[in-house]
């Protein structure tokens, strides 16, 4: 294998795959990306065994090869190099290892790597239904719903994203228990392939990293994997198997009172008022009169804070608690000016709705 290529394109490339490798693993060989020159492109590929994911440039290839280097290390290395012309040249080592020597203006350098023949294979995947979405589309619903996935192992089903493919609509949703969040929209789809996949957070996290806002991503499945295709990138993961719990029942069929809010202004006022907070005491709580809501937080060490911001109500006066954190996430999410607070008292779920197909559930914390 020899070739040569634009240093920029290839530590972009290298950043995109990089990620999937794990910092700890019990083979050397998932601790590599692996370079394919063939047919003036360089393909470059990461599994950890669960998520894989493969891109490719283009190159001038004088010989076409393949072999894997560390990839953390190599993308270190080409980050610096002093030329934006970068040439790679593999040479045998002994017995499995390779090495590649990395030459750039006149940096020249010798990395060792390991025999392609001992990367795990790309998953062979059998689809059987297929989905097409805008990328942008399916980029923004991912990022307005995995922040609320869970990251107790204990719950494996709740560790993702639930995507359920139902009569014409793709439904996202995300929870932890504690606070819910979802998404709908249309979409194409045979009537047939009626479905319901959870994709591991993992995954979730590389696509938002990785869809761009223009063209298509093809979505493919299988019984046990879920394939996203877009632009030159091919992303495959294994899916979370089990039953994702029947999350409508939380979801509050009605609440009594209706608070419109503007969402920047929410989300600023419980950031400051939260500085007060430590980890333990996270509670910000909301008392909720006629056009007005009052932000108050009081940690003993540390102190109080109150806000006060204006709103358009004239219901019920309720005071009710709510873990900061989880109180801001979706607002830090949504686009609209507005955001609308519904709630019954102040034991019963809050729901923050927009003016698009989104809800987000969030459970009260008790406060004296």
């Amino acid at each position: 294998m020899k070739l040569t290529i634009d240093k920029d394109q290839l530590l972009e490339t290298l950043q995109k795959v990089q990620s999937i490798v794990g910092q700890r693993t019990t083979l050397p060989i998932l601790s590599n990306v692996m370079l394919e020159a063939h047919d003036g492109r360089l393909t470059c590929t990461t599994t950890d065994m669960e998520v894989s994911l493969r891109t490719s440039i283009a190159a001038d290839i004088e010989t076409e090869g393949a072999t894997t280097l560390p990839a953390r290390r190599f993308f270190s290395i080409c980050r610096d190099l002093p030329s934006h012309q970068v040439e790679l040249s593999l040479e045998a080592g002994d017995e499995n290892s390779e090495i590649v020597t990395i030459v750039s203006g006149s940096y020249r350098g010798k990395l060792g790597g390991l025999s392609k023949n001992d990367f795990p294979p790309m998953p062979v995947f059998e689809e059987s239904f297929s989905y097409t979405l805008g990328q942008g589309i399916l980029k923004d619903i991912l990022q307005k719903t995995a922040y609320a996935a869970s990251s107790d192992e204990s719950r494996a089903i709740l560790n993702g994203s639930l995507m359920s493919f139902r009569e014409g609509k793709l439904t996202t949703v995300c929870t932890d228990g504690r606070r819910l969040a979802l998404v709908e929209q249309d979409i194409d789809m045979p009537e047939e392939a009626q479905l319901d996949v959870v994709v591991p957070t993992k995954t979730v996290a590389e696509l938002i990293k990785s869809l761009g806002m223009e063209e298509d991503v093809q979505i493919r499945m299988s019984s046990t994997q879920v394939a996203f295709e877009f632009g030159n990138i091919l992303i495959i993961s294994k899916l979370i198997d089990g039953t994702y719990p029947n999350y409508r029942q939380v979801i509050p069929s009605q609440c009594e009172e209706r608070i419109s809010v503007e969402r920047e202004l929410l989300q600023s006022a419980v950031r400051r008022v939260s500085l007060m907070l430590d980890d333990q005491a996270a509670s910000v709580r909301l008392d909720i009169s006629e056009n007005r809501i009052e932000l108050t937080t009081s940690t003993p060490e540390i102190g109080t804070a109150t806000e006060s911001i204006p709103v358009k109500y004239s219901g019920k006066e309720i005071t009710i608690a709510f873990n900061p954190t989880y109180l801001m996430a979706p607002l830090k999410h949504l686009e609209s000016d507005e955001v609308f607070l519904e709630l019954s008292d102040e034991t019963s779920p809050g729901v923050i709705k927009s003016n698009i197909p989104f809800l987000y559930v969030i459970m009260p914390i008790r406060v004296n």
